[in-house]
């Protein structure tokens, strides 16, 4: 495995933590403003690992949307607003 590959598995990992951290702070209630300040930092993980992803595979994924017919390039621009949509 390449290691821009294990640095984005290894970010996704951090969060699924963080996740199970969000959890528990749920289950015992803690106070709204650090569960709020927990769910930024995970949504701020979320899309720096999303730009990850786009930098590491975009030539690939250019590649292969523009290899398939007119739907595949479709489907990624559909996959690509639907990421940036998510601000």
């Amino acid at each position: 495995m390449d290691a821009e590959r294990k640095s984005i598995l290894n970010r996704l990992r951090r969060i699924e933590g963080q996740i199970r951290g969000l959890q528990r702070m749920v289950e015992q209630q803690a106070p709204c403003v650090d569960v709020l300040t927990q769910l930024a930092a995970v949504t701020s993980a979320t899309k720096k690992t999303g730009i990850a992803v786009l930098r590491v595979n975009m030539n690939r994924c250019l590649n292969e949307a523009a290899a398939n017919d007119r739907k595949g390039r479709d489907e990624f621009e559909a996959a690509l607003t639907r990421y940036i949509d998510l601000s």
